[in-house]
C-alpha cells in the first residue's frame, strides 16, 4: 500500500512511529563508512534526520528526536559489538545517544517553519559546531573513543584527505554537517532556497581555497616495510601456534631487502623476559631477514604487576630495549570502567575479566638506517591527537598493530583499516596498519593507498614500498583548531542569547491591559 504525504504526516504524529523514524534516520550515515563505503552518501545522510527534527511540534520533542537519532547512529556504527556485549551495546548506545539531544533542540530552533536568511546562515555554523561537540565528548576513551566520526567516512576521497591535512577529521565533519543542513533547507523550504544555495556555494568556495592552499608532503625517500598477518588461529595452544605461523611467514621475507617487519597486536602471547627461547627465535629471524621486527606482546610482565599490551622492537641481538605500552584501552574489551559498579557486564558478554594496565607515554623508536617509527596499538589509531603527537616528536613512519579477530564477519575490520588513511593525511606521514587476522593496509603521506589490502581471509606476509615525506601539515602544527572554532561559535551564541534575555528582563514585564468588556459586561463570555 502506497502512503501519501498526508498519511506519513499522520503517522509521524504518533510518538511511536516518530521514534522509530528517528532511530532509522540516525542510523543512515553508517552506509557512508566501510564496508559499504558509500562516501558520497555522507553529504545527504543527515537530511532525513534534520527534516524530522525540524518538524517536531515542540522543542522538547526535537531534543527527544535528537536523542533517538543518536541512539540509532551509535548502534549502527557499533553494531559489530552486539555478539560481544549483547544487551549492554543497547545501553551504551542509549546513553551516548543523549549527546545529540541539544543538537536536535538547536536544529528545530534554527530551521523550524520558514527560517529567515539569518537563521539559515547561523544554522550553517551552529549546527556543525554542535555536532562537533558531540564528537568531541564521545571521543573520550572512557566513552568508547572516536570511532565513527562523520568525517572519517571520507577516508578514500583525495580532496577530502587534503582538507584533513588542514583541519583533521574534525574539519571534514564540520563541512559534511554544513552541507547536509543546506541540502535539507533546499529540499524542505522553497522560500529559503536562495540563502541555502548561497551557503552551499560559500562552503564549496572556502573548501576549494583550502584545498588549493594546503601544502603537499614532500616525498624524499622510500622504505620497504613487511607486514606479517598469520590469520585466524584458534584452539588449544593458540599462542604457540600463532607464533610458529608468524615465524614461518617472516622467514619467507629473507632476501627481499626489507627495512622493518611488523607483526600484529597480541602477536606474542608471552613476556619475552620469561621466555628467552622466544626472544632468541625472534633474534634469529631478525638476522635471517636482515631487519628489525616489531612485535606486540600481550602478557603479564615479569618486571611489574599486571598485563600489558606492548610494542616491542627486536633486533639481531634480541629485544633492543625500545618498548611502547598501550595507553588508551578499549572500554569493556580491555578493562571495565568502574568495575565495582559495571562488573556485571562480564556475565552478559565478553567483557574483560581482568583489566589491562596502561602505559604512561608515547614512544618514538629508532630502526636501522635511521628510520624513526611511532607505534600505536589497536583502536589508538582512531585518536587523531596520538598520531599528531608522534609526528611532532619526529616519527617518520606511523604504525598501528591491531587484531580485530573477534569481529571477522562484521564491517569492523574494513572500517578500522580505513582510519590509518586519515591519520596519514592529517600528519603527512605514511602509516602501516598491521593486524593478526585482517584487514592490514598501508597508506602514503597523503593518505593514498600503497599496495593492496590483506583481507580477513589472508594468512600471508606482504612487502610494501612506502614513500617517506617531511614537512609539517597545518593540522600537525595547529591541532584541533576546528574544535576550538566550534567552541567559539557556540560561546558567541550563548553570549548573544544571554544578552538578549538580560535586555528583556531589564525592560520589565509588559504593561497589563485590562480585558475588553462587551456591552453586557462579561470579559470571558461575551453576551452574558
Amino acid at each position: 500500500m502506497k502512503l501519501s504525504a498526508a498519511d506519513w504526516r499522520r503517522r509521524l504524529d504518533s510518538p511511536w512511529w516518530r521514534g522509530i523514524a528517528a532511530v532509522l534516520a540516525g542510523a543512515l550515515p553508517m552506509l557512508s563508512f566501510p564496508a559499504p563505503s558509500l562516501w558520497w552518501f555522507a553529504y545527504v545522510a543527515l537530511v532525513p534526520w534534520i527534516l524530522l527534527v525540524r518538524s517536531a511540534p515542540t522543542a522538547r520533542r526535537a531534543a527527544y528526536d535528537g536523542w533517538l537519532g543518536g541512539l540509532g547512529f551509535m548502534l549502527a556504527v557499533h553494531h559489530w559489538l552486539l555478539p560481544s556485549l549483547h544487551v549492554f551495546t543497547l545501553v551504551i548506545a542509549a546513553l551516548l545517544g543523549a549527546l545529540w539531544a541539544p543538537w536536535g533542540w538547536l536544529t528545530r530552533r534554527f530551521l523550524a517553519g520558514v527560517p529567515s536568511a539569518g537563521q539559515i546562515a547561523s544554522a550553517l555554523f551552529v549546527l556543525p559546531s554542535a555536532w562537533l561537540m558531540v564528537e568531541l565528548v564521545r571521543s573520550w576513551e572512557g566513552l568508547g573513543g572516536p570511532w565513527g566520526l562523520l568525517g572519517s567516512s571520507q577516508w578514500d576521497v583525495e580532496p577530502a584527505l587534503r582538507l584533513a591535512s588542514v583541519g583533521g577529521v574534525w574539519l571534514l565533519s564540520f563541512l559534511l554537517v554544513a552541507v547536509n543542513v543546506a541540502v535539507a533547507v533546499l529540499v524542505a523550504v522553497r522560500q529559503s532556497r536562495a540563502p541555502a544555495l548561497a551557503g552551499l556555494v560559500a562552503t564549496a568556495a572556502a573548501t576549494s581555497a583550502a584545498w588549493v592552499w594546503s601544502p603537499r608532503p614532500d616525498v624524499d625517500g622510500r622504505v620497504r616495510i613487511a607486514v606479517v598477518q598469520p590469520g585466524v588461529i584458534d584452539g588449544v595452544g593458540g599462542a604457540e601456534k600463532r607464533f610458529a605461523r608468524e615465524e614461518t611467514l617472516t622467514r619467507q621475507l629473507a632476501g627481499q631487502d626489507v627495512d622493518l617487519v611488523v607483526w600484529g597486536e597480541s602477536s606474542v602471547g608471552f613476556d619475552l623476559a620469561d621466555r628467552p627461547d622466544l626472544a632468541d627465535r625472534l633474534a634469529a629471524l631478525s638476522r635471517e631477514v636482515d631487519a628489525d621486527i616489531l612485535v606486540n606482546v600481550d602478557a603479564r610482565r615479569s618486571d611489574r604487576p599486571g598485563i600489558y599490551k606492548s610494542s616491542v622492537l627486536v633486533g639481531p641481538e634480541g629485544p633492543t630495549g625500545d618498548r611502547y605500552d598501550k595507553m588508551r584501552l578499549v572500554p569493556f574489551g580491555e578493562y571495565v570502567p568502574a568495575r565495582s559498579l559495571l562488573g556485571w557486564a562480564t556475565s552478559v558478554g565478553k567483557a574483560a575479566g581482568e583489566d589491562r594496565m596502561r602505559g604512561s607515554k608515547q614512544a618514538v623508536m629508532n630502526v636501522g638506517d635511521g628510520l624513526r617509527i611511532g607505534p600505536m596499538v589497536c583502536f589508538e589509531s582512531a585518536f587523531p591527537d596520538m598520531s599528531r603527537h608522534l609526528a611532532r616528536d619526529g616519527a617518520e613512519l606511523l604504525l598501528a598493530q591491531s587484531a580485530t579477530s573477534s569481529f571477522q564477519q562484521s564491517w569492523a575490520p574494513e572500517q578500522h583499516a580505513s582510519l590509518a588513511a586519515l591519520r596519514a593525511a592529517e600528519t603527512g606521514r605514511p602509516m602501516v596498519h598491521a593486524t593478526l587476522t585482517g584487514v592490514s593496509a598501508v597508506y602514503g603521506p597523503s593518505g593514498e593507498r600503497v599496495g593492496s589490502w590483506l583481507g580477513t581471509d589472508a594468512s600471508a606476509s606482504e612487502v610494501y614500498d612506502v614513500p617517506l615525506a617531511h614537512g609539517v601539515t597545518p593540522y600537525a602544527r595547529f591541532g584541533e583548531w576546528p574544535v576550538y572554532a566550534a567552541l567559539l561559535i557556540l560561546a558567541v551564541l550563548g553570549a548573544t542569547d544571554g544578552a538578549r534575555s538580560l535586555r528583556v528582563r531589564r525592560a520589565g514585564p509588559s504593561p497589563r491591559v485590562p480585558p475588553a468588556r462587551t456591552a453586557h459586561g462579561s470579559p470571558a463570555r461575551p453576551g452574558r
